[in-house]
């Protein structure tokens, strides 16, 4: 049962870059039999092979129309041969690897598991849309991509239910109903303000601009008002100390990623809710440190400022994968 459990869990950087650098070998149509062969092997070789394959190929399928090809035959045909050979044993991943889409996309990004929430909302945006709405009582918010938000507004109060992503909040006054965010962490009490909401893995990330928020959390009921200028984390049972807003909280509603001396590899994870495809960053690259301002609108302008200014070279070995690596000395 352990063993079974670890082949769930994402496969590791050398594996995609080695199915990256397969699925780009074969896409040229250069590949000799002995390759082809060779290929053929390393998918049978371990699930976490064939699971870095098929996300790497449905990567390609977005830049490129899908192909009915000797690849993909051969790859299906390696893979069912594979499971056959232990259908007991993994008839569970046998059906999650067929099922390619959502479930083996969901250990490379965040992303990836909340789009497959979005269509169900009120409001919701793709891999890097960014929309403002227009409410009926006056307030504006705007959904940063891959965000979803329900809306629920009744004579005595206006809530918001924050599915997925994050938001922006510029509420209009209303004195006869207050205006409520929930989150599966607690909710948040607008008290005139404009403030921005984050759903993460295991905590909610408030950060007000104007006015003031009170935090109530869902399962102690621990509330605490957070003022403009401040932002603070919380979970379903605490709130963390309040600490000066970030003011890249704010600035993608305006299409900007500000990087105030953090790592690349966490300039990457906000990178990716804006490109359909993938960006593969080294462990080696992942600490450099980054300043500056970035457009989220343009990805391609992005990497290549991090390439100007940083020592990283950016490869494409197929269309929809970057890879970001360290520069080598010559």
């Amino acid at each position: 049962m352990e063993q079974d459990h670890a082949q769930l869990t994402e496969p590791s950087y050398q594996v995609m870059e080695q199915a990256a650098e397969w699925f780009a070998l074969l896409r040229s149509g250069e590949a000799t039999a002995a390759q082809q062969l060779a290929w053929q092997q390393w998918l049978q070789a371990s699930v976490e092979h064939q699971r870095a394959w098929f996300y790497v190929e449905r990567i390609g399928q977005r830049f490129e129309p899908i192909q009915v090809s000797p690849v993909r035959s051969a790859a299906v045909s390696a893979f069912c041969q594979v499971q056959n050979q232990q259908v007991r044993r993994r008839q569970v991943l046998r059906g999650l690897l067929v099922l390619s889409g959502s479930s083996l996309l969901g250990w490379a990004g965040w992303q990836q598991t909340a789009q497959f929430r979005l269509p169900m909302a009120d409001y919701h945006t793709a891999t890097g849309e960014i929309r403002m709405l227009a409410l009926q009582d006056g307030t504006h918010i705007w959904l940063n991509a891959l965000s979803a938000v329900n809306e629920q507004y009744q004579p005595h109060q206006r809530q918001l239910t924050l599915v997925s992503g994050e938001m922006l909040v510029q509420t209009a006054p209303d004195p006869s109903r207050q205006f409520i965010v929930t989150t599966p962490y607690g909710q948040l009490r607008a008290l005139g303000t404009r403030f921005s909401v984050r759903l993460e893995d295991h905590h909610v990330l408030v950060a007000v601009y104007d006015g003031a928020v009170e935090i109530q959390t869902a399962w102690h009921g621990t509330t605490q008002i957070i003022p403009a200028g401040s932002q603070a984390r919380f979970t379903d049972e605490r709130i963390f100390s309040a600490e000066p807003a970030d003011p890249a909280r704010e600035a993608w509603s305006r299409g900007i990623l500000i990087a105030q001396d953090i790592p690349l590899a966490e300039l990457m994870t906000e990178l990716r809710r804006y490109y359909s495809g993938h960006l593969s960053l080294s462990p080696e690259a992942a600490e450099l440190r980054v300043f500056g301002s970035y457009p989220v609108t343009d990805i391609e302008q992005t990497l290549s400022m991090l390439e100007s200014v940083l020592p990283i070279q950016i490869q494409v070995p197929f269309p929809g994968w970057k890879r970001i690596r360290l520069k080598r000395s010559t």
